[in-house]
């Protein structure tokens, strides 16, 4: 399967969070929530789409199953903010 992290002899996967944010009040939320992560993430870009008035990230893990499930958990739990955590298969 998937790699170990270094030093914690867990299994981990890549995945992709995306996150759609609705409602901008929740943009401090969403940042606490990612840096409590930080270690986990490859990298991250986010797209601020004006016209529809919402901001796109997508951010990259490295991470154990159930840490990638909480990130997303917890982003999705936010009022106004959409997430969505896609595998890789390995």
């Amino acid at each position: 399967m998937g790699e170990e992290r270094a030093g914690r002899g867990e299994e981990t996967r890549i995945a992709v969070v995306g996150i759609i944010v609705e409602k901008l009040d929740a943009a401090a939320a969403v940042n606490e929530i990612l840096h409590q992560y930080s270690q986990y993430i490859i990298g991250r870009m986010g797209l601020p789409y004006r016209e529809k008035q919402v901001n796109i990230i997508s951010v990259v893990l490295d991470a154990p199953s159930d840490v990638i499930s909480a990130v997303s958990g917890k982003l999705g739990r936010l009022p106004g903010v959409s997430s969505k955590a896609l595998y890789s298969r390995q």
